[in-house]
């Protein structure tokens, strides 16, 4: 039996030094002896809004709202716990493996502070970290409308930020406490899951307690801070019927109460809080709420159209005698057109709001589209259905008065 022929391949020229080293520049970096602060630092550089450190994965970060992946090696999975290992005390080491989940606040000395979630991912470990400014933003920096100004000086009533997870709820909370405790003298309790801003005292009081570190759980902390003298009490998050209920008693018995929740608009909201009670407690809940409501400040941050950041989106119901008989009545679907028919009382729909973002040039037509509540409607304020023109962003024209 014959042999194969051999195969001679023909010479390769070997390249010269600078073109050998090129496919070197590009290559990850290592993250063997990595300390988390050299990645927050580059969140803190680029300005992002999260950094994410997943098993099997680069870093990740979050820029004006979308992901982008570090020239990073990917992380083992005793690599991403060795690295949150190292953060974290050896209590909430213990903690953490007890429950699954921890959140804490971390801080890189002299640059800033971040607000942290560590879980679990197919028994490994991973986290997310979510950039919290030194500098407390004002409300005309962030854009936002000013009359949340004129709210945070309302004397007593509860006050809404709602919005879903991402869309700056926090840091509006804090422009609007940022404002109190920069003109009046005030005892300001806040209630967090963890600290995120820290307020120093300026013309306040301010007490900031933390779950785990400072009280057990939001409803014991709203139960004893009404013995604590406030006059302003902010609750990190509405999570269940006792801290609603309490929250509900202490913009009731004269205190100014600033809080969140997990809704899209204010009509979400009401019902959201309702429904958290039983049927057998649900009416007096809604005579209460319409009592004490002041306002539901809804959220989203949308990407600017032209540039990099990105802007509120903000629709705001005031709880205008309408709205309160509403919300007594049970006819919660109403109140998208009571907000949409006095806007000069100052409410406006998210739906107004992006068309007015829109027709400035501050967002885009398919941003606009994709983030309101009706589209149909939508068209109809922008005059979709009119003369196409050269409108703000490339689109319509805006109608004729």
């Amino acid at each position: 039996m014959s042999q194969p022929p051999i195969y001679n391949p023909p010479p390769v020229a070997t390249p010269p030094p600078a073109q050998a080293e090129a496919p070197r520049l590009g290559a990850p970096k290592p993250i063997e002896d990595l300390h988390i602060d050299e990645l927050l630092g580059v969140v803190i550089d680029k300005n992002c809004s999260d950094l994410h450190i997943s098993p099997n994965s680069e870093p990740v970060i979050r820029l004006d709202g979308k992901l982008h992946r570090l020239n990073y090696e990917k992380f083992t999975p005793q690599q991403s716990q060795r690295m949150m290992y190292e953060i974290i005390s050896d209590d909430n080491i213990t903690k953490f493996e007890q429950t699954k989940e921890l959140d804490f606040s971390y801080s890189v000395p002299r640059r800033a502070r971040f607000r942290v979630n560590m879980y679990r991912d197919r028994g490994a470990v991973a986290a997310a970290f979510r950039l919290i400014a030194t500098k407390i933003p004002t409300v005309e920096e962030l854009s936002l409308p000013p009359i949340l100004k004129q709210l945070s000086e309302r004397p007593r009533g509860l006050i809404l930020v709602t919005g879903p997870t991402g869309s700056g709820k926090s840091t509006s909370l804090a422009a609007m406490i940022n404002h109190i405790n920069s003109n009046f003298a005030h005892h300001i309790i806040t209630i967090e899951d963890p600290i995120e801003y820290l307020h120093p005292h300026k013309m306040c009081i301010v007490n900031q307690r933390e779950l785990g570190q400072d009280t057990m759980s939001f409803g014991n902390a709203l139960r004893a801070s009404l013995r604590e003298d406030p006059d302003i009490l902010l609750v990190g998050e509405m999570r269940d019927m006792e801290t609603i209920a309490l929250a509900i008693t202490a913009a009731e018995t004269g205190h100014l109460v600033f809080a969140t929740l997990h809704t899209n608009n204010a009509a979400e909201s009401i019902d959201r809080i309702i429904d958290v009670f039983p049927p057998g407690q649900q009416e007096q809940i809604r005579v209460q709420l319409s009592n004490n409501i002041v306002a539901i400040i809804s959220q989203q941050l949308l990407p600017r159209a032209n540039g990099p950041g990105r802007v509120p989106a903000n629709e705001i119901m005031l709880a205008t005698p309408a709205v309160r008989n509403l919300i007594r009545e049970n006819k919660t679907h109403q109140i998208p057109s009571i907000i949409q028919t006095s806007a000069a009382a100052g409410n406006i729909t998210m739906d107004q709001c992006l068309r007015d973002l829109y027709l400035k040039g501050i967002i885009t037509l398919d941003e606009a589209m994709t983030r309101c509540m009706n589209v149909e409607e939508l068209k109809k304020m922008i005059n979709l259905g009119g003369a196409q023109g050269s409108g703000p962003g490339g689109g319509p024209n805006p109608p004729r008065r």
